[in-house]
């Protein structure tokens, strides 16, 4: 993965590697190999950019059908220029200088991959070199059909906040040792689809069932049918290299990117950020990370869009998202200063956001903390007993309620800096419902097990809105100490207590003989009659 390798979860394991099988013939045009049903793939490059960079080593690493190791084969090339960040993947230029250059090898290495379903994590970075580096030797190669374990972890891993390979490989209790080598990662790579294949009562992936279908569709070309190319096209004759600042030389703390990475990126998608934008976004984190942007990086994420295949509109809803979500980091502690504004508009500039946007997020921060300051907030009552207190920044979704309530309510909760949300993830903070709607929110409220309060409660919590929470505060305080999570026997709705969980209301009118939807609004003979018995009134 080379300098990806930091971006997508690469990292040193304290644990010692098994044996693992000894790597097959350096020359494998010598011989034909093994068939094998899947050909792991791992890239080392010395960059970012597939058509200005070049890779520095490949590995593949052969399975079988049911994701077993059949072979290993490893080698580094000469890139015919500097190796880039030996920091990173540790090979340097006397490393490379005798190794032999991509286009000699070009035929064993299609003659490993013939035949098989190709996989990789983030595979569309690693095709992308792959493809750039065929071009380069005078082939002609389409687009080859594979099978990516970061995109899979959606599938096979659902409740991951983040899919770096590391993410992955912890979740899946994989072993990921020997980071930042091709061959390393790769074998690593190997066990998680071995894993991905053997989940017991999970089916399979339907993009493995396309990607293997395409392979099956697929032919190599035959070798080169044009002499090599010493630059592809589009590609910058000169080098890139004149560095951009987009945070303060000495922060008084951390850079917004940085408090960012330390969230999910689930934050961007709450803030409209497509779905398939995550790994694009996971390099835009990495890229921004220190600081500071050289050329080559901006660059960089030209050629990768470009790479990920992502649309004008999904790479313009992605920049909106990560430029809102730093923003809200920003006014969290409602100012933002002015180290803060001027990261914000140099970030805004490079993603091509309107700078109107970053002030009209900024004079929201304003108009909030100026909202807070008149609300004169202060510590919560002796003898709270309304559970975890709303605080700045939290997200709400409001759902079932009365229109002319939930309108006041939303527009003061936005008054004074709680987010609200048009839909609910794992970073919602509560819902907000009278109960009579058993809607899409309310379903998977339930299913996340997220907190759920009535209007008049939350008009309460509004009333005494709390402080952003500090890094101790912010730890998950469970539900059930809370005192304010729907169970599976509520009690009646009022404003210091929770509302009636929809799907037990129903579970209770169809043990009883009334006829209700999965969802919907419920009748209101049907709730009544649920209180009714809820508190012993025959």
């Amino acid at each position: 993965m080379g300098i990806l390798g930091r971006l997508f979860g690469t990292r040193k394991s304290a644990q010692p590697d098994a044996p693992v099988p000894q790597p097959v013939d350096r020359n494998p045009a010598d011989r034909k190999p093994a068939e094998a049903a899947y050909a792991v793939i791992d890239v080392e490059t010395t960059g970012l950019s597939p058509r200005q960079d070049r890779i520095l080593e490949l590995a593949v690493v052969r399975l079988d059908h049911e994701g077993s190791v059949i072979d290993e084969w490893s080698t580094r090339f000469n890139p015919e220029g500097p190796v880039g960040a030996t920091h990173v993947h540790g090979i340097t230029d006397g490393d490379v200088a005798p190794a032999p250059l991509f286009r000699e090898q070009s035929r064993d290495v299609a003659l490993l991959l013939g035949g098989s379903t190709v996989v990789a994590h983030n595979a569309r970075f690693d095709l992308a070199f792959l493809r750039a580096e065929y071009q380069r030797s005078g082939w002609d190669l389409p687009f080859l059909p594979a099978y990516c374990t970061l995109q899979g972890s959606h599938h096979y891993l659902p409740h991951l906040e983040r899919r770096r390979l590391a993410d992955c490989c912890a979740a899946a209790d994989v072993r990921l040792t020997d980071a930042h080598s091709a061959l390393g990662d790769a074998r690593a790579t190997g066990r998680l689809m071995n894993r991905y294949l053997t989940m017991p009562r999970v089916p399979v992936h339907a993009e493995l069932d396309r990607a293997r279908v395409d392979t099956r569709a697929f032919t190599w070309p035959e070798g080169p049918s044009r002499a090599p190319l010493t630059m592809l096209p589009g590609a910058a004759g000169a080098p890139r290299n004149r560095p951009r600042r987009v945070t303060p030389p000495r922060p008084k703390q951390a850079p917004l990117v940085q408090q960012l990475t330390a969230l999910g990126l689930t934050e961007l998608l709450d803030d409209g950020a497509p779905v398939g934008t995550t790994p694009y976004l996971e390099l835009l984190l990495e890229v921004l990370e220190d600081g500071v942007v050289s050329a080559s990086e901006a660059g960089a994420l030209a050629d990768l869009i470009e790479a990920y295949g992502l649309a004008p509109d999904e790479v313009a809803a992605a920049h909106l998202a990560f430029v809102t979500a730093l923003a809200h980091r920003a006014l969290d502690d409602g100012h933002v200063s002015r180290d803060e504004r001027s990261e914000l508009s140099t970030i805004a500039e490079l993603l091509q956001v309107q700078p109107a946007t970053v002030r009209r997020l900024i004079g929201h921060a304003d108009e909030a903390r100026a909202a807070r300051l008149s609300a004169g907030l202060g510590p919560l009552p002796v003898g709270w007993s309304h559970g975890e207190p709303l605080r700045v920044g939290d997200k709400v979704v409001f759902t079932g309620c009365g229109d002319a309530q939930r309108a006041r309510l939303e527009q003061r909760a936005e008054e004074l800096g709680v987010r609200v949300m048009s839909s609910v993830s794992r970073t919602t903070a509560m819902l907000v419902t009278d109960g009579s709607f058993a809607g899409g929110k309310a379903a998977k409220a339930a299913d996340l097990d997220l907190r759920t309060v009535h209007p008049d409660h939350f008009e309460v919590l509004l009333a005494h809105l709390q402080p952003a929470a500090t890094a101790v505060e912010a730890s998950p305080v469970r539900p059930e100490a809370a005192g304010a999570q729907v169970r599976a026997t509520p009690q009646p709705a009022s404003a210091g207590s929770t509302v009636p969980n929809p799907a037990a209301v129903r579970r209770w009118a169809r043990e009883n003989g009334h006829e209700v939807g999965d969802r919907g609004r419920l009748p209101r003979a049907v709730a009544e009659a649920y209180e009714r018995a809820l508190h012993g009134e025959g």
